[in-house]
């Protein structure tokens, strides 16, 4: 992971002391249940709590020479612990230790993404809301279609982040799991009543089943649902490309002072954030790839996973985290410009409002849809090729002009008309509980 992306909260959560820290959590689960059971002694087990500890410059020093990350670690702690030591990693295989571990990690930062995701989600329903009647044009295929609001362009990112959170929640449960079941998950050396006692400890379910690892679904689901919350977060950048572009400039990102967009042109303001967003969401999209291939290993497991996991899970977060609070600042700081917007709704001289003609000739003329269609097209050509506004064009259309007055095209040529729902669209927000509060 580029250090310049990390952010302070994951790098802890990621760093080899808090990976180290949580197998020790582990380890000294397992050993409580033991003393629980009678297989250590109370004695023992209170030498173990005082001096379980580990130092990461002599695991480090060990896996040197047993060229295996845990053996390393249990001899580093026993080390520290002394006689008593012997007793540490009793009956487990190290998967039971590191993925029991993972799920830990995993869980913590998830909790980090989640709180990140409802503080952004909070900034972008205050944003709808600040804009909700704010006239815009909605646009298909880049081309301008019929108006909208800007309010409503947001709340839709509101909407879509609210299953993001869905899906985390969903994700969260299924990977809070552990497994002390030994090398091929028949218990053999440590029964599952230990196990119950572990999981329960450190606050995880205990897996139904699994053999040396935890099943990798789990996790390519964690890491699917942080790619998808990716692609939503790029959706949303996407759309800033598109509004800050010269040619449409409704909206932006922020631009700081003595920011450079070029190192040739001194005119630029380029959305930078939003397309670092972007190619980051496309990192995101190839870990969860790399995710779903861990899913099928060889037998009870290989440990071609690892070496994956070991870059992907912490990089994903990373990234998924960065991308929340840049997204933020991006959002938090939106220019907006209600003039130009105003601007782009005329550009094309009456053209929003061809469907709405379109329906009254077909309900007030008695003429067909064909017909119809074919006398508002005719005119909607005449208006790209600069001919005049289409409504002027409409009205001195012998074909229709007897239908379409003064006060018909008032009607027809209306904004209002197409905004007339939006208070009813946010409401089904606040009746459904869909707005994401910002803190619990």
């Amino acid at each position: 992971m580029i250090e310049r992306y990390e952010t302070p909260e994951m790098k802890r959560i990621w760093s080899e002391q808090n990976r180290y820290r949580k197998w020790l959590e582990v380890e000294l689960a397992v050993c409580e249940a033991w003393t629980e059971d009678g297989r250590i002694p109370v004695e023992a087990m209170s030498e173990i709590r005082r001096k379980a500890d580990f130092d990461a410059a002599r695991v480090a020093e060990i896996e040197a020479t047993t060229h295996h990350d845990v053996i390393a670690f249990v001899s580093a702690v026993a080390e520290k612990v002394g006689d008593e030591g012997r007793f540490i990693h009793l009956g487990l295989t190290s998967s039971d230790v590191v993925d029991t571990a993972g799920s830990l990690l995993i869980l913590e930062a998830l909790t980090v993404i989640k709180e990140a995701l409802k503080d952004f989600s909070g900034i972008v329903l205050e944003k709808a809301r600040e804009y909700r009647h704010l006239p815009c044009v909605g646009r298909t295929h880049g081309i301008h279609g019929e108006p909208t609001t800007f309010g409503l362009k947001v709340l839709n990112w509101h909407a879509e982040l609210t299953r993001d959170l869905e899906r985390l929640e969903l994700a969260r449960r299924h990977v809070c799991a552990g497994k002390i079941s030994g090398a091929v998950g028949t218990y053999a050396h440590c029964p599952p009543h230990i196990e119950e006692k572990v999981c329960s400890r450190l606050g995880l379910a205990r897996a139904d089943i699994s053999n040396q690892v935890l099943q990798r679904d789990r996790h390519a689901e964690v890491l699917s649902t942080i790619a998808i919350l990716g692609s939503t977060l790029e959706r949303i950048a996407t759309e800033i490309r598109h509004l800050q572009r010269t040619e449409v400039l409704e909206a932006s990102e922020p631009f700081a002072k003595g920011q450079k967009g070029s190192s040739a042109m001194p005119h630029k303001r380029n959305p930078i954030l939003c397309e670092r967003v972007c190619g980051m969401a496309r990192l995101l999209r190839g870990y969860s790839l790399a995710s779903m291939e861990n899913i099928a290993l060889w037998h009870e497991r290989d440990i071609s996973h690892s070496s994956v996991e070991r870059v992907a899970w912490p990089d994903s977060f990373h990234l998924a985290h960065y991308c929340l609070k840049t997204m933020s600042r991006v959002i938090g700081n939106l220019v907006v410009d209600p003039e130009r917007m105003a601007r782009n709704l005329e550009l094309t001289k009456g053209l929003l409002f061809s469907q709405r003609v379109l329906l009254f000739l077909i309900d007030e003329s008695g003429i067909s849809r064909e017909e119809a269609y074919a006398i508002v097209q005719e005119n909607a050509m005449r208006c790209w090729a600069g001919e005049g506004h289409l409504r002027e064009l409409l009205s001195s259309d012998s074909r229709v002009n007897h239908v379409l007055d003064e006060d018909s095209l008032d009607r027809l040529f209306d904004y209002g008309y197409y905004i007339r729902y939006v208070n009813e669209i946010f409401s089904r927000f606040e009746k459904s509980g869909k707005m994401i509060p910002q803190n619990d």
